[in-house]
């Protein structure tokens, strides 16, 4: 057990940190597959790279307090963070995007969140 949650939390922040590389580096395509299309030419650039710097530096912090504060540590950081998928869930419904990626994407990326919190918390 305790294998398998480490290695979800270790995965799910280096997962942050690559959303966050592809929405710094790759926007247009970061923001189509997020599910709300966007013109990082235009005004949207500036939010596509604020989005890019907020899912980076949570895969940073879920890292280091896994390294440096322990499994309940990022247990509560996990339940914190599920309200980032959460709210990407609404974000794209309320903008007309597609249900798979409501809910084949952020709503499922939460609940994978919240069970890497719940492995966690058990070890």
């Amino acid at each position: 057990m305790t294998v398998t949650a480490y290695t979800l939390a270790v995965v799910l922040d280096l997962f942050c940190l690559f959303l966050g590389y592809r929405f710094l580096f790759r926007p247009g395509p970061a923001a189509a597959g997020y599910g709300v299309p966007a013109d990082p030419a235009g005004d949207a650039g500036a939010y596509l790279t604020i989005k890019g710097l907020r899912d980076g530096v949570l895969g940073v912090v879920g890292l280091a307090l896994l390294a440096f504060a322990g499994a309940r540590a990022e247990a509560w950081f996990m339940v914190c963070v599920a309200l980032v998928p959460l709210g990407d869930t609404l974000i794209v419904l309320r903008h007309g995007g597609a249900r798979a990626v409501v809910f084949g994407v952020h709503f499922a990326t939460a609940v994978v969140v919240l069970i890497s919190a719940a492995l966690l918390f058990l070890v």
